[in-house]
């Protein structure tokens, strides 16, 4: 007996609710007002990492300004906004854009496979009690990020089982946890390790920022004045698009400065971190073994770190671990290091898809045997979408690219009546593979065997910066001898035209 072929259930299947979730949700509920879509998040509120990582002092790495929406411009009065207004802003957003109903929470999504017959992705979701549900859609979106929520980076250190206090991860803080009057040993230099060090140095802890090499800082106001400044004297929209302009085009300059003359932007940043030291600066203890900008640069709102360094709260070592013992950290050249609580900020785990099991027609997908197709779609996968941001800029400004591309592709398919896009590569492409990371941080060295290939050529490549993304997706067409559009067996019930806007 014939199979019957129906309409998907949706349009467009969204994975997470996090930042690069809901840009892509508010793009399609104001440009595709006629497609269904669902946002999937696994967790019981929407947020993503913001609603996940809950440690003393979480902020954003970038202001907010970029890593705000650029359709919903951030309002706040702090250009680096701690976790809470983060996550305030983003439900915010998604009430503005009154995205809650199309929000399904406590729903993960265990498995995807795209049916070539039917020309749709069959999705196999759990709730909260662990009930399995199948779920159709025609388009899949990969918006859970790119680190592992559930696990992170933590390496084995010997001793461990000896230590006679706490060992924390960052990413699943305990709220309980007293540091008053306490030593604690922070094992990392990175972005969690900046934040966390003078944060809790402000609870009254003693704090040892343990290092096995050193990071590049670069302090910055947590308030932008000239922003708040414009929005004194302009129009709110007005200020917000000059402000994020000024901010991205700044970002990009220092940026390439930085990977063009790394000695003299590297003598910079150490003048300006010896200036907020004062006694307490230790060259060798901030000259990294790389350039500025090889692994991302570690922002110090208000110079932060540097005051508790300077203060006597806190204190940077270099060293590596030997064992841990009872009372604290043995290092290798045989330095104690006295502890109540050791603080593991060892990183993230790198995780693509959102652990999500693809497959095609049943046969296991592995992202690795793909290629990168204009900074979101995967070589020869159909209606398959993943997001993943900027290293060296806002995740954000990526976000809202891809979703604005996505739109663009849904309004194409609604007008020429076609249902699945796919950008074909050929075994014989001929393309130069370029597989270096751009960036040597641990964990994108740890997961490069996971992640989608680049190329040299435009198209076929993860490309990281964001004025010649935009530029390059705005002038280039959807019909691009590469991306193919055919039919489903099935058609879609007609879908209102698009309304497309131009990112800013």
């Amino acid at each position: 007996m014939a199979m019957t072929i129906h309409t998907p259930d949706l349009d467009v299947a969204i994975i997470g609710a996090g930042i690069s979730g809901i840009s892509m949700a508010a793009h399609i509920a104001r440009d595709c007002p006629g497609h269904r879509f669902a946002l999937l998040e696994r967790r019981a509120s929407l947020g993503g990492t913001w609603d996940l990582f809950r440690y003393p002092g979480v902020r954003s790495d970038s202001d907010m300004h970029t890593l705000g929406f650029g359709f919903a411009p951030w309002r706040g009065a702090d250009a680096i906004a701690d976790g809470a207004a983060i996550r305030d802003y983003l439900n915010e957003t998604v009430s503005l854009f009154d995205l809650d109903r199309h929000i399904r929470r406590n729903t993960r999504v265990t498995a995807a496979d795209w049916d070539s017959a039917a020309g749709c992705w069959r999705l196999v979701l759990t709730d909260a009690a662990g009930a399995e549900q199948r779920l159709t859609a025609r388009f899949l979106v990969l918006a859970a990020g790119y680190y592992d929520h559930d696990a992170a980076h933590d390496p084995p250190l010997a001793g461990e089982q000896d230590f006679a206090g706490p060992i924390v991860l960052p990413q699943f803080w305990p709220q309980d946890l007293d540091v008053a009057s306490r030593q604690v040993v922070v094992i990392g230099s990175g972005a969690t390790a900046a934040t966390l060090v003078p944060a809790l140095a402000q609870r009254g802890a003693q704090v040892t920022m343990l290092q096995r090499t050193p990071t590049w800082f670069i302090a910055s106001p947590r308030q932008d004045r000239l922003a708040q400044l414009l929005h004194r004297v302009l129009p709110a929209r007005l200020a917000a698009r000059l402000v994020r302009a000024r901010n991205i085009r700044l970002g990009a300059w220092f940026y390439n400065r930085a990977r063009r003359a790394p000695d003299k932007v590297g003598a910079w940043l150490k003048r300006r971190a010896a200036r907020a030291l004062g006694p307490a600066w230790n060259e060798a203890a901030f000259t990294p073994p790389y350039g500025p900008w090889q692994q991302r640069l570690c922002l110090v709102p208000d110079g932060d770190l540097f005051a508790a360094i300077r203060a006597g709260q806190a204190r940077v070592v270099t060293g590596h671990i030997a064992r841990m013992e009872a009372g604290g950290v043995v290092l290798a050249d045989g330095q104690r290091l006295p502890a109540d609580v050791i603080v593991k900020a060892t990183g993230l785990k790198l995780a693509v898809a959102g652990k999500i099991a693809l497959s095609r027609d049943g046969v296991a997908v592995n992202l690795a045997d793909h290629v990168n197709y204009k900074d979101c779609m995967l070589s020869n996968l159909p209606n398959l979408v993943q997001v993943f941001g900027y290293l060296n800029a806002s995740w954000t400004l990526r976000a809202d690219l891809v979703a604005t591309f996505t739109t663009r592709v849904l309004a194409h398919m609604a007008r020429t009546g076609t249902h699945v896009a796919t950008p074909v590569l050929g075994a014989d492409h001929g393309l130069e593979m370029d597989d270096t990371p751009a960036f040597s941080s641990g964990y994108l060295l740890r997961g490069q065997a996971m992640l989608p290939r680049s190329s040299t050529d435009r198209r076929w490549r993860l490309n990281h910066d964001y004025l010649a993304d935009r530029a390059f997706l705005a002038k280039d067409p959807l019909e691009d001898g590469v991306l193919r559009f055919d039919r489903a067996p099935q058609p879609l019930a007609p879908a209102p035209d698009c309304v497309i806007d131009t990112p800013r």
